[in-house]
């Protein structure tokens, strides 16, 4: 769409039902794909993919360079998934060396003053509230819900289906289908009623559960825990799941409560 009052980069690639309100500005090397809407005083730097039916409210900067002193210019994108909606003065930093990207995926929410740095890799149907503060290299998996005011510290990975509870402050991985909560962050518990709604079925739930017993209550190591599991309890994908997750986590998972 024609705005005069909007800057677009005549090497900007964008397609023709795109709206873009007054006063934004569009960079060179910037691709945003058909449906999507930009509001006023959006702010789209080189290296941007914003993908098909992508909403981006005023204020918001996506892929502004990484605050990282190792960034020496190298080309680099900030990819936006389908149907995903970036609220009011989100911050999106483009990747560096280490992955080359950042990614906020598909069907995503991503509310305002959100600052997402560089080398985030961010799954689908993800929710983070207002003001989540993710530092670099997050990996966030499929369906993680965050409360808002959370900061994540980098290298930090979040198994799918989590959710962490507002104002926590995330050093450690936090395993799929968990709730994470309190301070130091800690396991409470299963994400049940976010698995039912996403059509887990009571047996599924039951599993998980019997999985996260063994890890975190019956006062076994991670390794007794996840061996135990494995000799035990019979394979299914979220059993699998969880007990990749845990053996690959190079930061550590966090804690149950009192430990």
């Amino acid at each position: 769409m024609n705005q005069p009052l909007a800057y677009i980069h005549p090497e900007a690639k964008i397609a023709p039902n795109v709206v873009i309100e007054p006063f934004s500005v569009i960079s060179k090397n910037v691709i945003i794909g058909e449906g999507s809407w930009i509001g006023s005083n959006v702010t789209i730097m080189e290296g941007a993919r914003i993908g098909k039916n992508v909403r981006i409210f005023p204020g918001a900067v996506i892929s502004a360079i990484p605050q990282d002193l190792k960034f020496f210019g190298e080309e680099t994108t900030a990819e936006i998934g389908d149907n995903t909606t970036i609220r009011e003065c989100v911050t999106i930093n483009r990747g560096t060396v280490d992955k080359y990207k950042t990614v906020v995926g598909a069907n995503c929410l991503v509310m305002a003053y959100v600052h997402i740095g560089h080398d985030c890799i961010i799954g689908d149907s993800c929710i983070l509230g207002n003001t989540v503060q993710l530092a670099g290299h997050v990996q966030i998996d499929d369906y993680a819900i965050f409360g808002g005011a959370c900061a994540v510290q980098q290298f930090s990975k979040i198994g799918a289906h989590a959710y962490i509870g507002g104002g926590s402050l995330v050093r450690k991985d936090v395993p799929p289908f968990t709730k994470a909560a309190r301070e130091p962050l800690s396991y409470a518990g299963i994400n049940s009623v976010g698995l039912r709604r996403r059509g887990y079925t009571n047996q599924q739930i039951n599993e998980i559960q019997e999985i996260y017993r063994l890890i975190y209550l019956r006062g076994l190591n991670n390794s007794e825990a996840l061996d135990k599991i494995e000799l035990e309890l019979p394979s299914s994908k979220e059993r699998d799941e969880i007990v990749n997750f845990i053996r690959t986590s190079e930061r550590g998972i966090m804690k149950g409560t009192g430990n």
